[in-house]
């Protein structure tokens, strides 16, 4: 009779305990679904944004100009009477000659050579028709600051943010504000700037607007 009171109690005391051992883990398990779902719900912030705009700065790469040197003729893709061939003469980065039916022998001269090919990213290729296409960087972006976040809701939002060009050599020839492009007319400057990457390389930071979707716990530039 004494035992089976004794084992009475133990059950007695015991059941509590496991009842308050079922009731933390139900708290415990609710507030970590709470902090999971306050996390899944915590706006983006500027610094989360700064990474994310600099990466995707990167990643655009730099502004490039392609030119060819040999007898290079007229076609859908070359215009060797275009102001970006004189642009490089002005320079001293290429000597032009005129030739028959619209044609232009291009020369490198050896200081435009030792520019080109000490830059990062140069490259010179063959082509078919026996020139030799030279793709040379002019300048890359660079990521200044956050100027605003802005959630559009609760998994997306847009980031505008500050940037500006950091120019190379050749870069520094391109530049719209610079004295050898306002060397040219009207028209020659805006060829120059909406074909050939002419750029106001030293100009002000500038504004853009980054769109981003949460994915999971990280945001993400959201599929087009």
């Amino acid at each position: 009779m004494f035992e089976a009171e004794v084992e009475m109690e133990k059950r007695s005391s015991f059941l509590p305990l496991v009842l308050m051992m079922c009731l933390v883990a139900a708290i415990v398990g609710l507030a970590g679904y709470v902090l999971l779902q306050v996390r899944d719900r915590t706006p983006l912030s500027a610094e989360q944004a700064n990474g994310i705009v600099a990466a995707t700065l990167q990643e655009r790469g730099p502004a490039i100009i392609h030119f060819r040197t040999g007898l290079v003729k007229p076609s859908a893709d070359e215009k060797p009477g275009d102001p970006n061939y004189r642009l490089l003469e002005k320079a001293g980065i290429v000597k032009l000659a005129k030739a028959a039916k619209g044609s232009v022998v291009v020369s490198i001269t050896p200081e435009g050579e030792r520019l080109m090919t000490g830059l990062p990213g140069f490259k010179k290729s063959k082509e078919p028709d026996g020139t030799f296409l030279y793709r040379a960087p002019l300048a890359q972006r660079q990521f200044v600051s956050i100027a605003g976040v802005n959630m559009i809701g609760v998994n997306s939002a847009t980031v505008d943010y500050n940037w500006k060009w950091v120019p190379n050599q050749l870069g520094d020839v391109f530049d719209a504000g610079g004295p050898m492009v306002k060397s040219f007319n009207m028209w020659e400057r805006q060829t120059l700037i909406n074909k050939y990457e002419a750029d106001f390389y030293h100009g002000t930071p500038a504004r853009s607007t980054l769109a981003l979707a949460r994915n999971g716990k990280e945001w993400k530039i959201p599929a087009q």
